[in-house]
Formats: C-alpha cells, sequence, structure tokens
C-alpha cells in the first residue's frame, strides 16, 4: 500500500538494500519493509550451486574427446558480484536482467578453455584414463583464474562424469583392446604351459638325479664289496705265501736234520751198515743182500746149487706180503 512493501530472505540468500546509491541494510536472512518507488533490492544465492557442463575437445593426437561434468561453486563475496553483475530483483522477486544466468555460463566456458588446455597435451588414450589428473589440474586452474576472483565466487569443485570418444573410435578402442586382452590371454596361456614344461623338465630331471644317485650308491657298495674281497684275497694270498714259507722252512729243518744224520754214515760200507744192524733186518733182505754180495763175486763162484725149499719159501713170503 502507498508503494510500502516487505521482504523476507532465507539464511542461504544475502540481500542488498539500496536507497539510491546508498546501501540501507545488507545481510543473509534479513526481513524489513521499504519503500519501493526509492529502493532497490539486489538477491545474491549463497548456497552451493552445481552447473552442469557438456562439451567437446580435441586431444594432441587430433582424436575429438566429448566431457561431461559439472561445477560446484558459491559467491563467497556476494558485495563483490553484485558490483560486476545485475542481481537486482523486481517487485515481484524476479531478476530483472539475464546476469544470473550469464555467471553460470561464464564459469562453464572458463572451465572448458582450462579442459581444452589440458586435454590439449595429451593423446586420445592417456586423457581417457586420466579423468582424476585432468580434474585437479582444472580446478587448480580454474581456482587461481583471475575472472574467477574478480567475481568473488569461490570454486568448491570440478567433477568429470565421462570422457567419450567418437563412437567409431570408441570401436577401434573395443576391438584395440579386446585383440590386447586376447593377446594377454594367449600369453598368460603359454606361460602357462611353459611352466608346465618347466616343471615337468624339473620332475624329470629330479627323477634323472635320483637314479644317477642310486646308482652312484650302488656303485659305491660294489666297490666297498670288491675291496672287502680283494682285501680278502691279500690276506689269502699273504697267508699261503706264510705257510709256503714255513712248509719250505720246515723242508728245510728236515732235509737239515737228515742231511746231519746222514752225513756221519758216509763214505761208510754197506756191509758195515749190514753187520752193525744185522738184528735188525728181515730175512728176506738178508737173502737179497747175500744174493747181491754172490752177484758181485761170481766170477770167484765156480758153481752155485739153490734148494728149491729156499726159492718156495722166498715166493710164499712175498705172497704174504701182496
Amino acid at each position: 500500500m502507498f508503494g510500502v512493501r516487505y521482504i523476507k530472505s532465507n539464511p542461504t540468500t544475502y540481500l542488498i538494500h539500496y536507497h539510491g546509491e546508498s546501501v540501507v541494510r545488507e545481510g543473509a536472512g534479513l526481513s524489513f519493509f521499504y519503500y519501493e518507488p526509492v529502493s532497490s533490492l539486489v538477491r545474491i544465492p549463497l548456497k552451493s550451486v552445481d552447473v552442469p557442463f557438456v562439451f567437446s575437445e580435441v586431444t594432441a593426437d587430433f582424436q575429438p574427446i566429448t566431457v561431461q561434468g559439472q561445477v560446484t561453486y558459491k559467491i563467497a563475496k556476494p558485495k563483490q558480484l553484485a558490483s560486476m553483475l545485475d542481481f537486482s530483483v523486481n517487485r515481484f522477486g524476479g531478476y530483472e536482467s539475464d546476469d544470473p544466468e550469464m555467471l553460470k555460463e561464464r564459469l562453464v566456458n572458463t572451465a572448458q578453455v582450462l579442459t581444452r588446455s589440458v586435454i590439449g597435451q595429451m593423446n586420445m588414450k592417456s586423457a581417457l584414463i586420466s579423468a582424476d589428473e585432468i580434474v585437479e589440474e582444472v580446478t587448480q586452474r580454474l581456482r587461481a583464474d583471475n575472472s574467477i576472483q574478480t567475481l568473488g565466487v569461490e570454486i568448491l569443485s570440478i567433477s568429470v562424469l565421462s570422457l567419450q570418444p567418437t563412437p567409431e573410435m570408441a570401436r577401434a578402442l573395443e576391438s584395440e583392446a579386446r585383440e590386447d586382452l586376447q593377446s594377454q590371454s594367449d600369453e598368460a596361456i603359454y606361460r602357462r604351459r611353459n611352466a608346465s614344461v618347466e616343471q615337468e623338465r624339473i620332475i624329470k630331471e629330479n627323477e634323472l638325479n635320483t637314479e644317477i644317485a642310486i646308482e652312484q650308491k650302488r656303485r659305491k657298495i660294489q666297490e666297498t664289496k670288491m675291496a672287502a674281497r680283494i682285501a680278502i684275497e691279500e690276506e689269502r694270498q699273504k697267508l699261503i705265501e706264510k705257510k709256503v714259507e714255513n712248509d719250505r722252512k720246515e723242508a728245510d729243518s728236515k732235509a737239515y736234520a737228515l742231511e746231519a744224520m746222514v752225513k756221519p754214515l758216509q763214505g761208510t760200507d754197506w756191509r758195515t751198515l749190514m753187520a752193525a744192524s744185522a738184528g735188525n733186518f728181515e730175512p728176506e733182505l738178508l737173502i737179497a743182500m747175500a744174493f747181491r754180495e754172490m752177484a758181485e763175486n761170481a766170477g770167484k763162484i765156480g758153481e752155485l746149487n739153490m734148494s728149491p725149499d729156499l726159492l718156495t719159501s722166498l715166493l710164499k713170503s712175498n705172497r704174504k706180503k701182496q
């Protein structure tokens, strides 16, 4: 009534009440009456705002990539922003200009320019897998941008939701990745088979080493047995040599004793020996010795007569002995 109106704001809205060029009141969550014909109201939201974006950029290898994400910001210095853009409201609470929307466009355009400078230094494959690096680099550059600081805007975060190549390039990359995976699978199969062959070779080698060790043990046992037999034969040979030596010494001893016994009788006539041992000879031996003596003196004997009884007795005695 009569141009007096009432306005109320919530805690996330910053109000500035101008009377002419002078600021009457300002702050968040204000409520007051004002006289509309001489007043101007500026309403600046203080809450965080998410601004989505989608744009296409070209990588260092001249491949287009579609970047989709959002910029989250809030107005840290509302009075400074009010001096740069028109956030004044009309009697119905709507903005009198398009500057609030232009702020979002400026942020998106600045983010796009910075993203272009980052992606333009990467090839397509690196860019597709480097979302975190791109976000970190663009965030730092956007926060340090002079135009953003002049507006009094604080960049809270930048999110990259997706990085997409063209459909043709996506199919080519999928095919290449599929071939790489197939190659890796073949390589894994080859390594597995190679490992299996290597394990089999190790097993065979261990078996051969075991057989060699067994044969070495057997040879060692045979050598031990042979050495034992050789030692036994050597001992036996020593025993035989000792026995032969002992037998030779015994024979030499007997020969020496016999020689010593016979030596005194050498040169003695057998008749003398017969006479000395006359009582020890058998009759047949005595008769034989008598015949020998007669044979030696056959030239002196004119005629010799032998009785049949003597011959018969000699023959009977010989048969008894046989």
